[in-house]
């Protein structure tokens, strides 16, 4: 059942500037964020390996890569963590103030890792406190993007809520965009030697200057109007993670499905894709210059910022389940010849494949937000939709670079890792498809949201 823009408190109300600070702020916040989680998938496959284990990578540089691809994994494991603590919190003191926890946290956490002693410097305490960081950065980010999802969508006019929705998803591209563009710079500035010797840090340091910039931008913005509407009926929202599951099973785990391809698809252009170009052949990479391939991993990336805009536009026209439909169609077409463009070693050919690559992404991105917002009711909306996408994310991203490398050495074909992202693409599909479409139901506090089929 759709509402009224011009529903009293609601999203209709607001004035142009303040969307504008809603879209600003949600996007800002979530591209810094999505950088500092960013930041350490490229170092992942690029550096920490011989820093953190360096007795490993002297051992075994392939089983030592497996290993720093799956320190990206642990801190997934605890994303549902803090999925529930600041769902739980958001839906009973407010969006704003738990985004602006998150940001912090993510950050202080980023930071440490610039500053952490190697393996050479201090043994075995250096990869343990690195994992320990990496998941206070899992926690954060789990908390991070339901808040920012639902303070835009919450805002959003009934026939904009796709394209307000897209503003925080476009902040996961341009925080791929802005970690691989540093990891370029630097890298070119200071050549290879140097980055491995002490400049990895500088990328991991400079988001102390992010967070200042992104806490700002966020503290600016007005709370969600549903929140606001929710604290003027307290009794309703009592106990909202205990309702969530007693009442709202069947959608947390469609939402954790219907991620899956996306963030395993996701995770392959931010960790794993560069790795494989850049490394000697001996290694099962194609051994092109390392400099070439951020470069054009960056500029391929904007395939993915332009598709999640247009994405969540046009579900407000076709609707969130078709977007997301035609999106796994497309990322299953495209993941298999991908590949073999790859793999020419070309540096134009690569850059073509990844950016029809990530073209396909946001169409399976872009509505994200619109579609979790409207599968759950406002009592219960920030913790279904956190721990929905924290759980997808376990199932998609956490592991999907390790179980590419896995794949890569054990059957020598680029192309199976390809075949892996089909499987995953049927699976989000399927569960999408379980979802009865939602476009306009009622955001606010006593409206149920949409039954899956």
């Amino acid at each position: 059942m759709a509402t009224s823009d011009a529903t009293a408190s609601g999203p209709g109300t607001l004035d142009t500037r303040e969307k504008r600070k809603v879209l600003a702020g949600t996007m800002v916040g979530t591209t810094i964020e999505w950088y500092d989680f960013f930041i350490y998938a490229q170092a992942a496959g690029l550096v920490l390996a011989p820093l953190f284990l360096a007795p490993m990578e002297a051992a075994s540089p392939a089983l030592a890569q497996v290993l720093s691809f799956a320190t990206i994994g642990i801190s997934f494991l605890f994303r549902p963590l803090g999925a529930i603590v600041a769902g739980h919190l958001g839906d009973r003191i407010g969006r704003k103030k738990m985004l602006v926890v998150t940001l912090v946290m993510m950050g202080l956490a980023t930071c440490l890792i610039g500053l952490l002693p190697t393996y050479a410097q201090i043994g075995m305490a250096a990869p343990v406190l690195l994992i320990i960081l990496r998941i206070l950065q899992g926690f954060s980010a789990g908390g991070e993007w339901g808040g920012a999802a639902l303070m835009s969508v919450e805002h959003a006019p009934v026939h904009k809520r796709g394209f307000f929705g897209a503003y925080p998803q476009i902040g996961v591209p341009c925080g791929m965009i802005l970690a691989t563009f540093v990891m370029w710079v630097i890298t070119a500035a200071i050549g290879q030697e140097a980055f491995l010797e002490w400049g990895w840090r500088i990328p991991f340091l400079l988001s102390f200057l992010l967070i200042i910039i992104g806490h700002i931008i966020r503290k600016s913005v007005e709370e969600s109007p549903v929140f606001k509407l929710m604290q003027q009926r307290r009794t309703e929202s009592s106990a909202p993670l205990g309702r969530l599951f007693k009442n709202h099973t069947r959608e947390v785990v469609l939402s954790a499905l219907i991620f899956i391809a996306n963030n395993a698809a996701g995770y392959l252009v931010i960790a794993f894709l560069a790795t494989y170009a850049s490394r000697p052949v001996e290694e099962f990479g194609l051994g092109m210059e390392r400099g070439p391939v951020l470069l054009a991993t960056t500029l391929a990336s904007f395939g993915w910022l332009i598709s999640t805009l247009y994405g969540g536009i046009l579900s407000d026209k076709l609707g969130r389940v078709r977007t997301f439909q035609l999106g796994y169609l497309l990322l299953a077409a495209w993941s298999v010849p991908m590949w073999f463009m790859v793999d020419t070693g070309n540096i134009y050919m690569y850059f073509a494949g990844v950016f029809v690559f990530t073209l396909t992404l946001g169409f399976s991105y872009g509505p994200q937000s619109a579609l979790y917002a409207e599968m759950f009711p406002a009592e219960v909306r920030y913790s279904g939709v956190s721990i929905g996408y924290a759980l997808g994310a376990i199932l998609g991203g956490a592991f999907a670079p390790m179980i590419a490398e896995l794949l890569l050495t054990e059957t020598g074909a680029s192309w199976s890792i390809g075949a892996y992202i089909v499987v995953a693409s049927a699976v989000s599909f399927l569960g999408v498809s379980l979802v009865k479409e939602p476009k306009g139901v009622d955001l606010h506090v006593g409206a149920a949201g949409p039954a899956s089929e």
